[in-house]
């Protein structure tokens, strides 16, 4: 069983705070679409902007436990982790404006949808690229 946990301790929290990130994203894009009334793409936008800022400060500690603190390596980890999650984003709104936009496709169910993928690239992105650590067996 320790070795399970220890083989999936990055898997695990980033499950957790990934649903918790986006529960952010969908909530804060259902209340600024719906009872607000702002536009889809508007509400996407706002909602990935909260949802990155949340998703930055919980995968950087406790999820990848990220061990750089001088000024360079903190802002190397954020322009990786920021520009990671603009792809990212950048997919989620050309979801929405495809399938919630142009094809009039229910756009909560559209954005949960868009979501799932979303999770799953940030998580590789974030595992293989933005918080290796030195010495680790991931680091070429």
């Amino acid at each position: 069983m320790r070795k399970l946990i220890e083989k999936y301790k990055d898997v695990i929290p980033y499950l957790i705070f990934g649903v918790l990130t986006t529960l952010v994203n969908i909530v804060s894009y259902w209340v600024l679409a719906h009872p607000l009334r702002v536009g889809v793409m508007v509400s996407t936008v706002i909602a990935w902007i909260l949802s990155v800022l949340f998703a930055y400060v919980t995968n950087r500690k406790w999820v990848f436990h990220s061990e750089v603190h001088t000024v360079p390596e903190v802002i190397r980890e954020m322009v990786y982790f920021f520009g990671c999650r603009l792809a990212t984003g950048l997919m989620d709104m050309l979801f929405m404006y495809i399938f919630a936009v142009r094809m009039q496709l229910d756009d909560t169910w559209v954005k949960i949808g868009s979501n799932v993928v979303v999770v799953i690239l940030n998580y590789l992105a974030s595992k293989l690229l933005i918080f290796r650590h030195k010495g680790s067996t991931d680091e070429k």
